[in-house]
């Protein structure tokens, strides 16, 4: 009975995810997308069986509603355990990687034994706590939505819910001559890295454009995907930002996502702004010792340590290469501008910056996220205009609900004029 409870339960909500993924910030689809798909077809991600088992995942666990009879100690408890576990289980997989890369040691299974045995207890109880731990940091960033009136008779729409999960990666196709995006696709999370090169390469040699193949912190599918962190902000900030987009998915700014490089700039700064701005009020209501940490610079890549140098401002320096290269493709040099961008990747990894590559795909992807001045969106004016309209807004709900209905930059242009 539960069997087949499931197939039609799986049945049912089929038609409403397939709503969600057609207009999802993560699985654009057009033409140029079906070039570069001859390429990744048998690599991509599965999003559809995904959502539907972490959907059911998520409704037995409401069913349970184990967190709504935790006290506010005990869900900062749950919180913090569940933190503490993902850098165990960091520590365990990096310990077992060690050993079996030793070539001095003969037998690694038998001398990772005892450490295998743990990751896998360790990974069963991250299950369970996790689980648990996603349903209060929920409740608890709708508590913050409901505080901003960016709620409905008191509940979110759509309701918050997040997966954590290992994220697929994206890959990102640009033309040589000009920053743009025109592919975004999700592949496997388990990829190695001879495998991403070898891809970025052969798809920039049969199309003639620039390809690079990122790590993301966030999918806006339902529920929404988050990689697996001990970076507690970055986590509230991203699950903030991915429901962003789940609202946004069901008014014309999400619907039209993908029509235009500057709708893709407006949908991903203005879930960037609210972001930043719920992730931030959650923390100090309800875990003021995480407020003062700051999220990694590469916004919604995975949350990796940089070193930071007082001489050294990335945002300034990315800001500078990105107008540096904007003019040299404006004016057809593209060889010059790409031998012009390996030379200041060199100087952004000299700095602790670990860019692996550097080239018009990466502009294409992280100018997007224009929630600050500068960076990689160089002078691109859809961010600014964006920031604009926020610092103009009277409430963070005003400027959601008013840009939700945002249909071109020209129309967000007139909306900041009229006012």
């Amino acid at each position: 009975m539960i069997k087949r409870f499931r197939s039609i339960g799986r049945l049912v909500l089929l038609f409403f995810i397939l709503l969600l993924l057609l207009a999802n910030s993560g699985l654009p689809s057009n033409k140029f997308s079906e070039k570069v798909r001859v390429q990744t077809r048998w690599i991509e991600f599965d999003f559809v069986n995904w959502t539907l088992d972490a959907l059911f995942t998520k409704l037995a666990q409401s069913a349970l509603g184990t967190h709504r009879y935790l006290d506010f100690n005990q869900q900062a408890q749950i919180i913090q355990d569940q933190l503490d576990m993902v850098i165990e289980h960091r520590q365990l997989k990096e310990t077992i990687n060690q050993i079996y890369a030793d070539p001095s040691i003969k037998d690694p299974e038998r001398a990772a034994h005892e450490l295998l045995i743990r990751q896998r207890r360790l990974q069963n109880e991250l299950t369970k706590v996790g689980l648990l731990s996603e349903a209060v940091l929920q409740q608890q960033i709708s508590q913050v939505l409901k505080q901003n009136q960016l709620t409905f008779l008191g509940q979110p729409i759509p309701p918050v819910q997040y997966h954590s999960t290992a994220l697929p990666y994206a890959l990102i196709v640009s033309p040589r001559d000009v920053i743009r995006q025109d592919a975004d696709i999700s592949l496997l999370p388990q990829l190695t890295l001879d495998e991403i090169t070898a891809l970025e390469q052969n798809v920039e040699n049969e199309l003639n454009v620039s390809a690079l193949v990122v790590p993301v912190g966030g999918v806006g599918v339902y529920p929404t995907m988050v990689m697996e962190t001990s970076n507690f902000p970055w986590l509230a900030e991203v699950v903030s930002h991915e429901w962003t987009h789940n609202y946004l998915t069901w008014h014309p700014l999400g619907m039209l996502y993908m029509e235009t490089p500057a709708l893709r700039i407006i949908n991903e700064t203005t879930a960037s702004i609210v972001g930043k701005e719920i992730g931030g009020a959650a923390l100090e209501l309800y875990y003021p010792q995480y407020s003062t940490e700051v999220p990694p610079v590469l916004k919604n890549a995975r949350p990796v340590p940089v070193v930071e140098s007082e001489d050294f401002d990335f945002r300034a320096e990315m800001r500078e290469t990105r107008v540096k290269v904007d003019a040299l493709l404006a004016e057809g040099k593209i060889e010059e501008a790409e031998s012009y961008m390996d030379n200041r990747r060199a100087l952004f990894v000299d700095h602790g910056y670990n860019i692996r590559r550097l080239n018009q795909a990466y502009f294409a992807f992280y100018g997007a996220y224009a929630d600050q001045p500068g960076g990689a969106a160089g002078e691109d004016p859809v961010g600014a205009a964006v920031r604009q309209f926020r610092a103009e807004s009277e409430s963070l709900s005003a400027f959601l609900k008013r840009i939700a209905w945002v249909t071109s930059y020209e129309a967000l242009l007139r909306r900041l004029s009229v006012e």
